[in-house]
């Protein structure tokens, strides 16, 4: 049997240490050697553990039925990938008005799939981060999110609904394209196998994570924008990927790579990341911006203020009369003919290119050789695999997801 280091014990093999354990204590040899040790070897796992093993069936013979337990720290961060269901789980949850708890949230996670390595308390804070608060509710305790997450997603429903020529069809007004990025490493590649049990897994997966290729593209409902892809190696090993980005890049790319190549008149959709939204120069002072700014914006707009005022005082009168901030790519759009449209925080599923992310790493994975000369290789057949079929049906179910957050959203509000 194959070494088990660092893995849990799974029935079968417990019951099968007891059984050669049993064995080797009615079987003498000479010189003599105790059985226990015989057994590791025998099995390739530790002596310690073979005790373990034998004291747990001493004590209650059934705890050899229990799978073993993970070892080591639990994870720290929830995957977002999780994020549809919690989301879709605690609403209607809320709306039968039944409690709540982070224990419910583990117990879905684990039955969905099969994840039960973090603690509670990271649960909390993903939850917090996600855009839900736990609060009082009509008699008890509850879950729900928080009120800046579901204005920003009806304001974003509002302008995609808006946009569209009638309910009975997917047609728009403006052409709709939505853009994002991500990344996929050297060592991408599926975790599981069929294999013959007393052979093992033949298969050798290295160690980590590879070196990292960053992606940038755009789909409409034809597919891919042509001309869109952008492709490059990353310099860090480590990190988010959004580290490897910055505005000057995404600039670059937006001006020269998505802007000459889709339809006249777009409503360009992304998400919230820091280099999307960089402040134009024409925009208010943000809380973030330097005192001699905010005083200067003050003064064009005819404000006074007293010389002693400090900046949080300053910060303070910004927020009650500034409007809306202004970003550096939107006025690059507008100046184009375009309109760019923010999706709300921590709202994946209603990003359609994010589903289309799944389809090419889905195929890299089938076809990892652990190179990067084949990754990029795969990159490229991962991209043909998503066609203008495979974009029609996603945004179309996108269109089916933002009408059910729609009319459920008016109905927890009439409650």
């Amino acid at each position: 049997m194959d070494s088990r280091r660092g893995k849990p014990l799974t029935p079968e093999v417990k019951k099968l240490t007891v059984s050669v354990k049993h064995y080797f204590d009615q079987t003498k040899i000479d010189p003599y050697e105790p059985s226990v040790n015989r057994t590791a070897v025998a099995l390739g796992i530790g002596v310690a553990t073979v005790k373990r093993i034998l004291a747990d069936y001493n004590r209650d013979p059934s705890l050899l039925d229990e799978p073993g337990k993970k070892r080591g720290r639990p994870a720290f961060a929830v995957s977002i990938s999780y994020l549809e269901a919690v989301r879709k789980y605690i609403r209607t949850a809320d709306s039968e008005g039944r409690h709540i708890t982070l224990a419910d949230l583990q117990k879905l996670i684990k039955e969905e799939y099969g994840d039960e390595s973090f603690h509670k308390t990271t649960l909390a804070r993903a939850l917090n981060r996600w855009g839900f608060e736990f609060g009082k509710g009509i008699r008890s305790q509850h879950l729900k999110e928080k009120d800046h997450v579901v204005a920003a997603r009806r304001r974003y429903l509002r302008e995609k609904r808006d946009n569209r020529v009638d309910e009975s069809n997917t047609a728009t007004q403006r052409p709709e394209v939505y853009l994002d990025e991500s990344y996929v490493n050297k060592n991408h590649s599926n975790d599981f196998t069929w294999y013959f049990g007393e052979d093992g897994p033949w298969i050798q997966k290295p160690t980590g994570k590879g070196e990292r290729l960053i992606i940038l593209n755009a789909i409409t409902s034809s597919g891919w924008v042509p001309g869109a892809k952008l492709v490059f190696k990353s310099t860090r090993k480590t990190g988010d990927y959004h580290g490897q980005m910055n505005w000057e890049l995404f600039k670059k790319w937006f001006t020269e790579m998505l802007l000459p190549n889709i339809p006249k008149g777009s409503l360009i959709i992304m998400d919230n990341a820091p280099y999307h939204n960089i402040l134009s120069k024409h925009s208010p002072p943000s809380p973030l911006s330097s005192k001699k700014k905010i005083i200067e914006w003050l003064e064009q707009n005819n404000v006074s203020c007293r010389n002693d005022c400090l900046k949080p005082e300053l910060v303070e009168v910004v927020k009650k009369m500034a409007p809306e901030p202004i970003y550096a790519v939107d006025e690059l759009a507008a100046d184009h003919g375009h309109k760019v449209l923010r999706t709300p925080p921590y709202h994946p599923e209603l990003q359609p290119i994010e589903t289309c992310w799944g389809v090419v790493k889905n195929h890299i994975a089938k076809h990892c050789d652990f190179t990067m000369q084949n990754l990029i290789k795969q990159l490229d057949g991962g991209f043909k695999k998503v066609t203008k079929e495979t974009c029609t049906k996603i945004i179309k179910k996108i269109k089916e997801i933002e009408d059910d957050f729609w009319t459920s959203d008016i109905k927890r509000d009439a409650q």
